[in-house]
């Protein structure tokens, strides 16, 4: 029976829907200003990211002649991407008026974002000579009517796209004459700091002025040798396909071939052309004619800069009031800072919060394990790094020191490709042994076991996590991490780490839950459980922690055990297909999603089990890749305090009555409002930890 598309909300526009609660965040005046105009960066940076993801694989749907209702969820290709393309249009609107009032108050504050027409006469000198030798060698100026095809745009460069009105007088054209114009391209600089901060005014106020605005005052620098009566320059950038097109060349090594595949995403298929709305006529028309532009493309009038993601490096200029307060990561009470880890997660197993709880802890279990002669080897699955990376700075520490260093590393991992790569061919070199996942899956999961030699016996110790190993990513990112020597959970992951080399087997696994063999039949399982008790009169629910949810197999288990009358509690930062409240089928669902300072990403899974409930961390979201296309990991929870912890911090979050947001059928973000007490989780989670250390 064909399903209801009424019963799922299509996972792009839920996608955008999620972009909009981090545009509230730009929009609220109870945040920061400095962190307001960052918060715009990341909405713009998302959305760049989604046009090279999302919107390209629909826009394919369309240009291979398919509707695409089954994959997209009732909607026709075409008509997604005119919807996508409308809201994009409409979010981009309100983000520029959010802008434009955060600069005002920024002004109040003595800053100034200044444009090229309001350069002081005692500014001029300085901005001269910063043009001069920081800029001008960097720029890249394509004079346009000298290509017979047009110049190849960057994906994630922005261009100034100048029209220059020549002199007629002195080249003797006569009005009107099309000659009469010339047009070219500046790229604008990436590898110097967007924002150029001028000196203090005698008052205390600052001056910054955006390199887009400084290539504009400085234009009679670049086009000196024209003589022109006007110039005008307007910015665009074009957003590219970002799918990776592997080469199946079996003489190649699969660094060779995602490298190559890297390299060749730059000449990815447009997908979205945006351009400064203020743009006349003229130059856009030729820009379009020039570019191809096609009708599935996504053309977007926007303001007056592009790239808009380098709000997320704004400078502070002095004032830390106008950011976040700095919280200094507080200590997991009891296990060792400055003695064995080992000897410590021995007796009983560790939870770690980051960013409430630091990091560091990974970091010191593997340099433990790197120098510790009694420690043989070391397993771990790698899915992002930082681009200084002290886990990987550890693991070759231990290759040097003789221990067997396997690491499973994701090259495909969207967007960190180029950067996995570069550890992978430095590890490789060191003596690291590198495994390169399983054909047709990625490697998700975020494990680590070490073997170590105890009176002739191998004892195993390791952490399993829902986040990342990346030291700058944790300081942003909620996350558990799971340290423990549980022999039956250890002898489980060891297992996963046999299916990366011997992927022909299926193994079994007494505790975890691993996909894609396991995963959807294992959850399953519990929500009939839950649906099993209810129906006996026991007491039965499920609250559920995830960044998505977007697969409709389990959705429809949901709902099952909605109808069933099981109470469901679903905390989703990101897309949620899962329609609410509805009567006769989601009666007792209820969905908020929290977008706060930090991002909001562990996996946690509280299932009632007739008042002892069973709790679970995981990599896995509820997509469908996640359960059928990638290896992921749960690991059920045993310690006592352990488990109370973490119904503990879901509790905290789901009461948040500050940042909180309710998703439901009428996708409008509602905030939370009751009449409890004020609880802002994510500060409240923090005094939670700082009381448990």
């Amino acid at each position: 029976m064909p399903k209801n598309p009424y019963q799922y909300i299509n996972r792009d526009l839920s996608w955008l829907q999620f972009n909009a609660r981090v545009l509230q965040e730009a929009a609220d005046e109870s945040v920061p200003l400095l962190e307001r105009l960052r918060f715009i960066g990341i909405f713009s940076n998302n959305l760049d990211e989604f046009f090279r993801v999302r919107y390209a694989a629909v826009q394919r749907i369309v240009i291979a002649g398919k509707t695409g209702k089954r994959a997209l969820y009732g909607k026709e290709a075409q008509l997604l991407l005119e919807e996508i393309t409308n809201i994009v249009i409409e979010q981009q609107t309100k983000s520029l008026q959010i802008i434009r009032h955060i600069q005002e108050e920024l002004e109040k504050h003595g800053i100034h974002i200044i444009k090229e027409h309001q350069v002081k006469s005692s500014q001029h000198e300085y901005l001269k000579n910063f043009f001069k030798e920081k800029v001008r060698p960097l720029l890249m100026t394509f004079m346009l009517d000298e290509f017979d095809k047009f110049p190849h745009l960057k994906d994630k460069a922005a261009y100034l796209a100048v029209k220059l009105t020549l002199n007629e007088d002195t080249l003797g054209f006569e009005k009107g004459d099309v000659s009469d114009k010339i047009f070219a391209l500046i790229e604008i600089p990436t590898t110097i700091n967007r924002f150029v901060v001028l000196p203090k005014e005698s008052d205390g106020s600052q001056s910054v002025i955006i390199i887009d605005d400084l290539i504009r005052y400085c234009m009679e620098e670049i086009f000196n040798i024209f003589e022109y009566v006007d110039c005008t320059a307007h910015m665009i950038k074009i957003t590219r396909d970002a799918e990776l097109d592997i080469d199946n060349d079996f003489k190649k090594s699969f660094i060779e071939k995602i490298s190559k595949s890297v390299h060749l995403r730059r000449d990815g298929n447009p997908v979205r052309f945006v351009y400064d709305q203020n743009i006349d006529g003229e130059t856009l028309q030729f820009l379009m004619h020039k570019l191809e532009i096609d009708e599935t493309d996504s053309i977007i009038p926007g303001g007056r800069y592009h790239n808009r993601r380098d709000y997320m490096n704004f400078p502070t200029l002095g004032h830390e009031e106008l950011t976040y307060p700095k919280l200094k990561p507080l200590p997991v009470k009891g296990l060792e800072t400055s003695g064995s880890i080992f000897k410590t997660i021995v007796n009983k197993d560790y939870l770690l919060y980051t960013p409430y709880q630091s990091f560091s802890y990974v970091i010191n279990f593997l340099r433990e394990a790197a120098i510790d002669p009694k420690v043989k080897s070391i397993k771990i699955t790698i899915y992002r790094l930082s681009n200084i990376s002290q886990v990987a700075n550890a693991l070759i520490n231990a290759a040097k020191n003789g221990k067997d260093v396997m690491v499973q590393i994701e090259l495909r991992a969207r967007f960190d490709e180029e950067n996995n790569i570069k550890y992978a061919e430095i590890m490789q070199e060191e003596g690291v042994k590198l495994v390169f996942g399983v054909p047709g899956l990625k490697v998700h999961s975020k494990t680590c076991v070490v073997e170590r030699n105890e009176k002739g016996k191998i004892k195993r110790y390791g952490f399993i996590s829902t986040g990342n190993f990346n030291e700058s990513t944790a300081k942003i990112y909620t996350d558990y991490t799971l340290f423990t020597s549980n022999a039956a959970i250890l002898k489980d992951l060891n297992k996963v780490f046999n299916f990366f080399e011997i992927n022909y087997k299926v193994n079994r696994y007494k505790h975890l839950i691993v996909s894609p063999h396991y995963s959807r039949k294992v959850f399953s399982k519990l929500i009939d459980k839950e649906i099993a008790n209810k129906l006996a009169g026991r007491e039965a629910y499920i609250r559920i922690k995830l960044n998505s949810l977007t697969d409709h197999d389990m959705i429809d288990k949901l709902y099952g055990a909605s109808n069933a009358g099981v109470k469901i509690d679903l905390i989703v930062r990101g897309m949620s297909c899962l329609v609410s409240g509805v009567e006769g089928m989601s009666a007792n669902i209820r969905v908020i999603s929290v977008v706060d300072k930090f991002l909001e990403h562990p996996r946690l899974f509280i299932f009632c089990n007739d008042g002892d409930p069973k709790v679970f961390i995981s990599s896995a979201d509820w997509m469908t890749r996640n359960l059928d296309r990638r290896v992921e990991v749960g690991c059920p929870i045993f310690d006592k305090n352990i488990k109370k912890q973490l119904i503990d911090t879901y509790e905290i979050c789901w009461k948040d009555n500050v940042k909180a947001r309710i998703l439901d059928e009428y996708k409008i973000n509602d905030y939370v409002v009751n009449s409890a007490p004020y609880n802002r989780s994510q500060v409240s989670l923090y005094e939670y930890y700082k009381n448990l250390s």
